[in-house]
């Protein structure tokens, strides 16, 4: 790990994303690498329903919604834009997240950083298929994050959704 040059992060909000991101910063501080957070977005319908009708306008506010999430993630997991004394670039980009993920881990020396999902085996067939993805496609080394504790120590029912759903609007403008 130590060879990394840049270590892109995927990151969406999620606690296994923040881990990630965490993850990430004490990697970027053994081998003085640059931390590069992506958050892919789709427009809500997908890009079917953006190519039947587009508007420049939404996909704008789309966009923005995207930096905020992004701005929100490094935040929390941070507590600012980088971690102290590191670099880095954030992005935001437009695609699949496993997709747009391995596409920016492309360059010789890049570290790819995913959470891993939740734990479980129903869940982790459901849940993990963007770190899937990545482990399956990426040109150069992956690391999934499992994550944490306190994900798995909430448990299931009512709290458990609240904390992973914490944040997110219960219904999406139409």
């Amino acid at each position: 790990m130590h060879g990394a040059r840049r270590i892109i992060i995927g990151t969406s909000g999620s606690p296994g994303s923040l881990q990630a991101l965490r993850y990430a910063a004490g990697v970027a501080r053994d081998s003085d690498a640059t931390l590069i957070p992506v958050l892919a977005w789709l427009p809500p319908g997908g890009d079917f329903a953006d190519r039947s009708h587009p508007s420049g306008f939404l996909r704008q506010v789309w966009r923005d919604a995207a930096w905020l999430r992004l701005w929100t993630a490094l935040d929390m997991a941070w507590g600012g834009i980088a971690p102290a004394g590191r670099p880095a670039e954030p992005r935001v980009l437009r695609g699949e997240p496993g997709e747009v993920l391995v596409a920016a881990a492309c360059e010789p020396g890049d570290l790819l950083v995913v959470g891993a999902g939740r734990r479980g085996a129903v869940r982790h067939l459901v849940s993990s298929r963007v770190s899937r993805y990545c482990l399956a496609h990426a040109g150069g080394p992956v690391v999934a994050v499992p994550p944490p504790d306190l994900e798995h120590a909430v448990g299931h029912g009512l709290r458990a959704w609240a904390f992973r759903h914490r944040g997110e609007p219960l219904s999406r403008p139409a």
